[in-house]
């Protein structure tokens, strides 16, 4: 625990350099930051609207973090989690409208094993790929990006959307299919707030990442892999497989993003429906620091600055909603420079080691 509050310690301060920083941005337009913050946070802490909304943008949030984690975590880079999200999502939309009529303790599983296998099948092309011909699972995840966005907006337009709508969208899923927002069960929670359940099943998620990722077999031989494929390799690890399976539980995890989606908030695949989730999770997984705790207080903290840049958009004079982005961006940059900083601190403590050497020569 000790260990992981150190972990912590960095991103605090990166966001706390962050809002300064923004601070000054913010006076350099001639508003006020205290004003704006107050307005930025405050609207994403209010109840039930702020926290409900914020807790929704987070779900996503969550689910693609815990993608990128993965793939870190055995040394790959899984920049195609976006593609993997719109494959999930259209394929769990596919199985609501085809199977509507089932009772939805068949369709419900259904459509989460659609949502599920389609992100992971996704993320195992290119896992593949490198690990039978060591091609870049960057490059190639990145095409896979562009083919999926097409190939779902193709079959959408041609196929499952309804004649005359003029929003790319399908039909509408089964009812069955619809799982409980969680305005149903906790009060003061309005329904029409679109949180639901499979937000629970991201912090379920959390939990098993961090179950599989540090107390079973396979998670230690992926996390070896990642932090030395050649010793891994030295001590019996099969490398291609270690590769397969990262990517494949890495879509698995960005596909989840379909079930809260399409299952609990639009009920249909909506082209473009994703924030550049999938993007914004590589942000999670590194302010996280690579572990599923981490990366639940860095989707809130994103989920909080999506949510109430809205309101500083609308009500705020000077700024708009772009402070968000500059804030994102910000937090992100003192992330990356912590090495920068670790080395300004190795400089120094050699210096200061070498006093006590000397005084002890000199007597």
């Amino acid at each position: 625990m000790k260990t992981l509050a150190r972990e912590l310690l960095f991103p605090l301060i990166a966001v706390i350099a962050a809002f300064v920083v923004g601070g000054i941005l913010i006076l350099l337009v001639g508003d006020n930051p205290i004003d704006a913050y107050r307005l930025l946070l405050g609207s994403a802490l209010s109840w039930p609207d702020g926290i409900g909304y914020t807790l929704f943008h987070a779900t996503p949030l969550i689910f693609t973090g815990l993608a990128v984690l993965v793939g870190f975590r055995c040394g790959l880079f899984n920049i195609g989690v976006e593609g993997q999200l719109y494959i999930a999502a259209f394929a769990t939309a596919w199985v609501g409208i085809e199977l509507a009529n089932r009772s939805s303790w068949f369709l419900i599983p259904l459509c989460f094993a659609a949502a599920i296998l389609a992100g992971a099948l996704w993320a195992a092309i290119p896992g593949v790929l490198k690990a039978r011909f060591g091609s870049h699972e960057v490059i190639n995840t990145i095409m896979l990006n562009f083919i999926a966005v097409s190939l779902v907006s193709y079959f959408t337009q041609y196929y499952y959307k309804v004649p005359g709508d003029p929003i790319l969208q399908t039909a509408m899923i089964g009812e069955n299919a619809h799982i409980p927002r969680l305005g149903s069960f906790i009060p003061g929670l309005p329904e029409r707030i679109p949180l639901n359940v499979a937000f629970l099943l991201a912090l379920l998620c959390c939990v098993l990442v961090y179950l599989f990722l540090w107390r079973t077999k396979w998670g230690y031989e992926i996390r070896a892999t990642g932090s030395n494929p050649s010793a891994a390799e030295y001590g019996g690890i099969s490398i291609r497989k270690q590769i397969v399976v990262a990517m494949a539980v890495s879509g698995a995890l960005a596909g989840m993003v379909g079930i809260n989606e399409v299952l609990g908030y639009r009920y249909r695949y909506y082209d473009g429906f994703s924030d550049n989730y999938g993007f914004t999770g590589i942000a999670v997984a590194l302010l996280g620091r690579n572990h599923p705790l981490g990366v639940i207080f860095a989707a809130l903290l994103f989920a909080m600055l999506q949510h109430g840049g809205i309101y500083v958009d609308g009500f705020s004079e000077n700024v708009t909603k772009d402070i968000v982005q500059v804030l994102q961006g910000i937090i992100i940059l003192f992330v990356a420079a912590e090495s920068f900083f670790k080395w300004l601190v190795g400089r120094a403590r050699p210096q200061a080691n070498q006093l006590p050497r000397v005084r002890a020569v000199t007597q």
